[in-house]
C-alpha cells in the first residue's frame, strides 16, 4: 500500500534539496568570480569608460548573491519534482546555463575579452529563457524565481555592450596591475 507523504514531509524533502543546491550554486559562482578579480579590485576594469547607468561596485555582489540563491532554490524545486516528464531536460539546461555563466568573469575580467563576454551574456540569456519555459512546465514558481536573473542579464548586456562600444580595443589595453590576470588555483 502506497502512502501519500504529509505536507511536512514534502517541505522537509524540498529543504534537504535546497540545503545542498543553494550553497553549491553560491560556491561555484563565488569561485568563478574569484578567478579574476572584478570591480575596483581590477585595474584594467577601472581604466575602462563605463556606460552612464553603471551600478555602483557594491551592487554586483549583492545582485549575484541573490541570483545564485534564487537559482539554487529553483533547482531544488526541479530536483524535488521526481517523476516530472521534463525534469531531465530542465536539469540539463540548468547545468549548461550555469557552466556558461561561470565562464563570464574569467573571460571578461581575467582575459579582457569584452566581445566574447558579450556573446556569453547572450548565450546565458537564451539558455535561461529556455530553462524558464521548461521549469514553468514542471514548477511554475521555479520559473518565477528566474525572472530577476533574466532582468539582471539584460543589465549585463547593456553594461557589457556599453563597455565594448565606449572602449574600442579594450581587449588590447595593457593591464596596469597583476590583479587583472586570472588567478591560478
Amino acid at each position: 500500500m502506497r502512502e501519500i507523504a504529509s505536507k511536512q514531509q514534502l517541505r522537509l524533502a524540498f529543504l534537504l534539496w535546497a540545503v545542498v543546491t543553494v550553497p553549491l550554486v553560491l560556491l561555484l559562482g563565488f569561485t568563478a568570480a574569484r578567478l579574476a578579480p572584478g570591480g575596483s579590485q581590477n585595474a584594467w576594469y577601472g581604466a575602462l569608460v563605463k556606460p552612464r547607468l553603471t551600478p555602483p561596485d557594491w551592487a554586483f555582489p549583492v545582485a549575484w548573491t541573490l541570483i545564485y540563491i534564487l537559482l539554487g532554490l529553483a533547482l531544488a524545486m526541479i530536483l524535488y519534482a521526481r517523476g516530472a516528464r521534463l525534469r531531465t531536460l530542465a536539469i540539463l539546461l540548468f547545468v549548461v546555463q550555469l557552466a556558461v555563466n561561470l565562464t563570464w568573469s574569467p573571460i571578461f575580467f581575467g582575459m579582457h575579452q569584452v566581445t566574447v563576454a558579450l556573446g556569453i551574456v547572450v548565450a546565458m540569456f537564451a539558455l535561461t529563457l529556455a530553462m524558464a519555459f521548461v521549469f514553468a512546465r514542471i514548477r511554475p514558481l521555479a520559473a518565477v524565481l528566474l525572472v530577476p536573473y533574466l532582468a539582471w542579464l539584460v543589465v549585463a548586456f547593456y553594461l557589457n555592450y556599453g563597455i565594448m562600444d565606449l572602449n574600442p580595443g579594450a581587449e588590447t589595453l595593457a593591464p596596469s596591475s597583476s590583479t587583472t590576470q586570472i588567478i591560478k588555483i
